[in-house]
């Protein structure tokens, strides 16, 4: 689904990412795990044409995106929930769910968000300023649901929430998994995101330098916590 080769990019001279390669298979979940600053978060960023400069090749669905705009990303099916969520304070939690235009077929209906989240239906009427963090990515989350999208580029869901919500973002995102959507997620909390991913990519300054399959985890966490730090 989502093949990326030679990705290059660059914060104004500063050159972050040199030469990330990876794949995503369709119905698959993949993490890219690294320290701070390794380059996780800009690779999504890159993906979404979010920075101006970048080299190299990002293929969706056979669609070279490399020096598309991010509304053409968006439009050909990926989904992007930052690491700061990006909600509208002075909306909804229901217009924020709403104001996403939809990119293709097979989005979640409202009813079907509801369910999955049914915080946001407590809280439809709120503004996003009245939101809890866990409730802010769940939002977030959810408005990307609603609108086809296949691939969702998560960063940092966990970031700054109690253990129970953590345990609960966990649940919905293995739903949404179960249910085709694709993932790949960037995640600090390894213990997380180790309970999820069919597969995890290692990230140091801006290069994968290993793949580590599920079942591989057990055998190779040494080396893993060695160089994530954990």
């Amino acid at each position: 689904m989502l093949e990326v080769e030679g990705l290059n990019a660059w914060y104004d001279e500063s050159h972050v990412l040199h030469g990330m390669h990876f794949t995503v298979r369709e119905g698959e979940l993949v993490t890219l795990l690294g320290r701070n600053g390794a380059g996780k978060s800009t690779t999504l960023k890159a993906i979404m044409g979010l920075l101006p400069k970048r080299t190299g090749s990002i293929r969706f669905r056979d669609q070279e995106l490399i020096r598309a705009r991010p509304d053409i990303v968006g439009r050909a099916g990926i989904g992007f929930c930052p690491e700061d969520r990006g909600i509208f304070a002075d909306l909804s939690v229901q217009e924020n769910l709403l104001l996403p235009p939809v990119v293709g077929p097979g989005g979640m209906s409202i009813a079907d968000i509801h369910a999955l989240f049914p915080n946001l239906k407590e809280r439809a009427k709120s503004p996003g300023t009245k939101l809890s963090g866990g409730e802010q990515q769940m939002l977030a989350i959810a408005r990307i649901l609603r609108t086809g999208a296949k691939l969702l580029l998560l960063d940092e869901p966990t970031e700054g929430l109690a253990p129970v919500i953590v345990q609960q973002i966990g649940r919905m995102i293995a739903e949404i998994k179960r249910r085709g959507f694709t993932v790949l997620l960037v995640e600090q909390n390894f213990r997380f995101a180790a309970k999820l991913a069919d597969r995890h990519y290692v990230v140091e300054h801006g290069q994968v330098v290993d793949m580590i399959q599920a079942d591989q985890l057990e055998n190779r966490m040494e080396a893993l916590q060695q160089r994530l730090g954990i």
